[in-house]
């Protein structure tokens, strides 16, 4: 027998990875989007460690380099604007960890969709509606294509994951939300940038960041703030821009000229920062990858790295089984799950991102001044380059 069908469910980064793996490993395999196309924009993403390591297996940096945002580093501002702190992109490290290379979201998922084109089968503009499996595989229902069948299905599909949804049970069983939201969105090019990527902490939980984007004329916004977990409906745009606005209402720096931008945003997307923890990541002929599975939420800075390798893994590990599900689910889970663990790790959590108090703003520049003069510079590049380490395996090009 052969290599099962196989069904990936978002055509996302984690989606358009483990799509390329998967083919080359030789599965026949499928790629259902909701959207219409690629989605285009996005906020800036970067790879580290064992992220960049992956990205270099498929061949593909040299295409990151045409793509690639000037990146200086990180600067934190006052409310008129003036420098209080820097972590510049020297820190954190050597080249090899990428950490100094950015790319919008959108030309990284460009760049992973072009590599597989040929030998993926892409459905844009669908999506699941009904998953059964039996002991030979699964039916799958799309709201537009009718009825598949296929070996196994994958759900890359995101937080708000549609199968994760219909195989591992309601969102609220295994999202959990840290306390905080945040907005994203593309605005007019602020002019004084320099290619740092730069914010500004607020007192009452509220953080403006702020970076060029790659195309001339624009920026990439992010207004975020501390909350309890509250109801939000994650279509009304009008009223997500209404929450915004009110939350930052009289704070400094480019708050106001964002705002203003934010209402005209065609890329205007808002959520809660959660984390996804399951105790399995499978369920039968069903698995789960990146954010679906495992979302370490934006104060990571992992969430690309976790997407791409947890892809490559789950792709290396169902070859390696020669398509068996079960014993590739069991392997995936035991190869990643230390790293997704680490990952996962909160050690400021969404106050440590976005401070209250006027005080602790002040300490936290104060603190980053510290880390980064000369005496313990080295000490801190020493840490962000443990970040993201992970013993890569090693599946073969397929």
């Amino acid at each position: 027998m052969g290599l099962p069908d196989v069904l990936v469910c978002g055509a996302g980064i984690a989606g358009l990875t483990l799509a390329y793996w998967l083919s080359r490993h030789g599965f026949p395999t499928t790629v259902v989007e909701r959207a219409p196309a690629l989605r285009a924009g996005g906020q800036s993403v970067d790879l580290r460690g064992a992220g960049y390591a992956v990205v270099e297996r498929m061949g593909l940096l040299d295409r990151m380099g045409e793509v690639a945002l000037d990146h200086r580093g990180f600067a934190w501002v006052d409310a008129v604007g003036r420098v209080t702190a820097r972590i510049p992109a020297e820190l954190f490290g050597t080249p090899e960890r990428m950490s100094k290379v950015e790319v919008l979201r959108g030309d990284l998922v460009r760049v992973l969709h072009d590599v597989g084109v040929g030998a993926v089968e892409y459905l844009f503009d669908d999506t699941i509606s009904a998953i059964v499996q039996d002991g030979g595989g699964v039916t799958v229902s799309f709201r537009k294509a009718g009825r598949r069948r296929y070996g196994l299905v994958l759900g890359a599909d995101g937080v708000h994951s549609v199968v994760r949804r219909l195989v591992f049970g309601p969102e609220a069983r295994c999202v959990r939300a840290v306390g905080g939201y945040t907005a994203w969105f593309t605005a007019p090019d602020a002019g004084d940038l320099d290619g740092w990527f730069v914010t500004h902490n607020a007192p009452g939980g509220r953080a403006v960041s702020l970076r060029s984007g790659r195309s001339p004329g624009e920026s990439k916004a992010r207004l975020s703030f501390t909350s309890a977990p509250g109801e939000h409906d994650r279509h009304d745009v009008a009223a997500q821009q209404d929450l915004v606005a009110r939350r930052f209402a009289g704070v400094g720096w480019k708050a106001p000229a964002l705002l203003g931008a934010m209402r005209a945003a065609s890329d205007f997307r808002f959520d809660s920062i959660s984390q996804v923890r399951l105790a399995r990541w499978s369920r039968g002929r069903v698995g789960l990858v990146g954010d679906a599975g495992y979302c370490p939420t934006l104060l990571t800075g992992l969430g690309t790295s976790l997407a791409i390798v947890g892809a490559y893994v789950l792709a290396g590990e169902l070859a390696t089984a020669g398509g068996d599900h079960r014993t590739g689910f069991a392997r995936y889970e035991q190869v990643l799950r230390p790293y997704v663990r680490r990952g996962q790790s909160l050690p400021l959590g969404m106050h440590g991102f976005a401070p209250t108090g006027a005080g602790v703003i002040r300490l936290q520049a104060a603190s980053i001044r510290c880390a980064t003069s000369r005496p313990l510079r080295g000490l801190l590049a020493r840490q962000l380059g443990r970040v993201g380490q992970f013993a890569l395996p090693d599946y073969g090009r397929g």
